[in-house]
């Protein structure tokens, strides 16, 4: 399987990855230092934001139970069933 597609969609037709609720989120970093895949970054304000949200793995969620705010948020695994059943 290529990194660009997940089941055979394309990777950007995936909408999987995280959302960050900045009202809650403390900018510990947590999350930028958890993720293996580049998805966060730091921005000018040294506020973590979903840079790169496509190389987020889907299906991955790890970063979230890590937030100690509790900011993170993904879509429901539901989202991910719906896709593969489309493709039927």
């Amino acid at each position: 399987m290529s990194e660009d597609t997940w089941n055979g969609i394309p990777r950007q037709e995936v909408p999987w990855f995280p959302t960050i609720d900045q009202a809650k989120c403390t900018q510990c970093g947590t999350c930028v230092d958890f993720c293996s895949q580049g998805t966060y970054i730091r921005d000018e304000k040294n506020n973590p934001v979903v840079k790169n949200p496509y190389n987020c793995v889907v299906g991955c969620s790890g970063c979230k139970p890590q937030c100690p705010a509790e900011a993170l948020s993904f879509p429901p695994l539901s989202v991910l069933g719906a896709l593969l059943e489309a493709k039927k």
